[in-house]
């Protein structure tokens, strides 16, 4: 039996787990919890890459005291990076995604080369925030510091480099930047070219499953650990929650819920035609260079940083207590676009939605409870107007959702995904970004012949939730209104 380490870090925690495969089920253990932070500091917001490092540490040495294990795997969040100057040392704290410095650069980009054009190459959604347009502010923005760097690495591939030494970037984490040509899976010329994207920042793509070194001998003698192999999981964190998916159908959708919600499928190909550049869909590259073809919703960071929120005015609530509000308030009195710029950044989100109502003519929210009852009715349309959307992309139907991740656990917001969209959900694993973590460390050491047999063994071992929809006709009405007052179509 072959035992994995996972670190899987999330906008807001990370945890260490271990799993192993044996009669047929998947097991996990969670070995080391620890929150990540951001830092704001003379108004950048940055990732404390430090601190994380350290809590890799501690999650290494806490594994070794629980039996030991034949390998790790990271995976995190997607477009961040650290900079390496010639020396391999960090020049600076990695920059957080929210961070302020990308805004305009969606539209500055095109003085270098068309959204078209890029999106035809890349297949990636157009979000301010992709690794292209934070590269491109710091080449237009601070070019000493772009200048003074030799190597680009993203987050997992920057911890695994503490790890081992070595510097790579794997495929699906890759895919994020909006800088590889998804036809040819590697660094597009093209684009890098246009924007004036020195080429030596880029690593060599390695496929999912790779191994990219060993510990180093100086931290396996600190740690007291065997020089195990450090294996390129699907270093995107949805990815590898895509991977871990209990499905066997071909044709699937499927919602990876936390901080943001995934929404999408697993074409045979990337669309990256007319109508999915219309519809602003991403095709990022997944285990084995399959394609997941989606949309990144803001999805309940909006509820997390109400609470925050609510905090910081001297008012403490429990997640259930803001549900079970949620609940009590009056239904579809308000919506939001949850992708709207008002809610992308830190800060008063319950005022941004009062904004957000009142500028279209809305009741807007007054207490907590009405807050959260429009965050979720608004995540739950915005589900199926991007279900809609997928089905007019594809040319295909879905006929459940399968709901991954934190997220799936609140049942209140998949009873009504499953009520908005009109068809079954299936809720669970929660654990799924780290059970596709340990699926593929076990593919790469032999111990699972693929994907197709880790979605066997996920699905015998952890039992999903079902919620079947009820009355559709409110949320017809509500859909429409929605289409009109908020989506503009």
């Amino acid at each position: 039996m072959k035992r994995v380490l996972a670190f899987d870090f999330g906008a807001s925690s990370g945890r260490a787990i271990l799993g192993s495969y044996e009669n047929g089920k998947v097991t996990l253990q969670e070995v080391h919890r620890f929150s990540n932070d951001p830092v704001e500091l003379n108004g950048t917001l940055y990732w404390d890459v430090l601190r994380l490092f350290h809590e890799i540490k501690q999650g290494i040495l806490k594994a070794k005291a629980a039996g030991g294990f034949d390998s790790v795997g990271i995976d995190t969040w997607g477009v961040d990076f650290g900079l390496l100057d010639e020396k391999g040392r960090l020049l600076m704290n990695p920059v957080h995604y929210r961070d302020a410095r990308t805004r305009g650069m969606i539209g500055h980009s095109e003085k270098y080369i068309s959204n078209d054009r890029m999106y035809a190459i890349s297949g990636i959604q157009f979000m301010e925030f992709n690794t292209v347009f934070q590269l491109l502010s710091v080449k237009e923005n601070d070019p000493a510091l772009l200048e003074r760097a030799d190597k680009m690495l993203f987050m997992p591939d920057l911890l695994s480099y503490f790890l081992t030494g070595e510097k790579v970037s794997e495929y699906s984490i890759a895919t994020t930047s909006g800088m590889v040509d998804i036809h040819t899976h590697g660094w597009s010329d093209e684009i890098l070219e246009a924007l004036g994207l020195p080429k030596k920042l880029f690593c060599g793509i390695v496929k999912p499953g790779a191994v990219i070194g060993s510990l180093t001998e100086k931290l396996a003698g600190e740690l007291g650990v065997p020089r195990v192999p450090v294996i390129a999981v699907c270093g995107h964190d949805t990815q590898s929650a895509v991977t871990a998916v209990p499905t066997e159908e071909k044709d699937f959708a499927f919602i990876s819920s936390g901080t943001w919600s995934l929404f999408g499928t697993e074409p045979d190909a990337p669309a990256a035609g007319e109508r999915s550049r219309r519809c602003n869909f991403t095709n990022e590259g997944g285990f084995n260079y399959t394609t997941a073809f989606l949309k990144n919703i803001c999805g309940l960071w909006l509820i997390q940083e109400s609470r925050r929120q609510w905090r910081r005015e001297g008012r403490e609530f429990s997640f259930a207590a803001l549900e079970e509000a949620a609940m009590k308030a009056a239904p579809f009195r308000c919506f939001i676009d949850p992708d709207a710029p008002d809610f992308v950044q830190p800060g008063d989100i319950p005022g941004r939605i009062r904004a957000f109502c009142e500028r279209t003519g809305q009741s807007a929210p007054q207490t907590e409870g009405e807050t959260v009852r429009c965050i979720y009715e608004s995540l739950a349309l915005k589900y199926r107007d991007v279900l809609e959307q997928m089905r007019y992309c594809t040319g295909k139907d879905y006929n459940s959702i399968y709901i991954v991740g934190g997220g799936s656990q609140d049942n209140t917001l998949n009873r009504m995904t499953a009520n908005a969209c009109g068809v079954p959900v299936s809720a669970g694993p929660t654990e799924a970004t780290v059970l596709g973590n340990v699926a593929v460390q076990l593919i790469s050491l032999g111990a699972m012949q693929g994907v197709e047999e880790a979605r066997a063994a996920i699905a015998r071992s952890f039992t999903p939730a079902r919620f079947d929809p009820g009355d559709k006709a409110p949320w017809d009405a509500a859909y429409e209104a929605c289409k009109q007052k908020i989506y503009g179509i």
